[in-house]
């Protein structure tokens, strides 16, 4: 999946010698939770929206350099990891950096959820199916294989959570036979938490799931 063409090009990227008072009026104007810093071109870290109320509008960003956050992808970073990366650092703003460590451009994430959402998981027919299991024996290849033994068309899954020594997995599968697979899980020792075969499904999903509401909610 080509997320290259989602890149920001036209986002500033502020050098360390900048006054705080510059980057206030950045985020002022605009809603993004980030801004990236550079030193001598390279980059040196992104300054958070958060940490505006600590610093001084006439202080340069130099004395805070140590304060700053150091997230970034490249290019070649696939959008799954791109999303980790929002996620895990509670952004709505990534830098891209080339191979110098020089600032390419910026990724938004409402760009990159609207990707994910487009994908044939949530636009393709099919049924929605939520199974749990233990971490120790969780596997992706066990999963697909208790769908395809029953003539069933595995479309894609992911995690959607892991707490307690337990995964959540939440997969889509063609609709014929989708009872059988569900007994199988049972079989199998899976909890079943979802099975739904109704497309209101797919909008809750998009809506009101916790994992996308992580991303979506920043």
């Amino acid at each position: 999946m080509n997320i290259q063409q989602h890149i920001i090009s036209n986002l500033p990227v502020f050098d360390v010698s900048t006054t705080c008072g510059e980057i206030m009026e950045f985020f002022k104007e605009n809603t993004y939770s980030h801004i990236a810093i550079m030193e001598k071109d390279r980059f040196l870290g992104v300054f958070s929206e958060n940490d505006m109320d600590v610093v001084s509008s006439d202080s340069k960003m130099n004395e805070y350099r140590y304060d700053l956050e150091t997230f970034f992808v490249r290019k070649e970073t696939s959008w799954l990891d791109v999303l980790e990366v929002f996620a895990r650092n509670e952004a709505n703003l990534v830098p891209i950096l080339d191979e110098v460590e020089r600032v390419e451009g910026y990724y938004d994430l409402t760009d990159i959820v609207a990707v994910f959402i487009d994908t044939p998981f949530f636009t393709d027919p099919g049924n929605i199916l939520v199974v749990a299991t233990g971490i120790k024996n969780y596997s992706f290849s066990e999963i697909s294989q208790i769908v395809e033994s029953n003539n069933a068309r595995f479309l894609g899954g992911f995690i959607t959570d892991m707490q307690n020594d337990v995964v959540q997995v939440t997969i889509k599968i063609s609709t014929s036979n989708f009872d059988k697979v569900v007994q199988t899980f049972r079989r199998y020792n899976y909890q079943i938490i979802f099975g739904n075969s109704d497309d209101q499904f797919i909008e809750d999903l998009k809506n009101r799931s916790d994992y996308l509401d992580k991303y979506l909610n920043v």
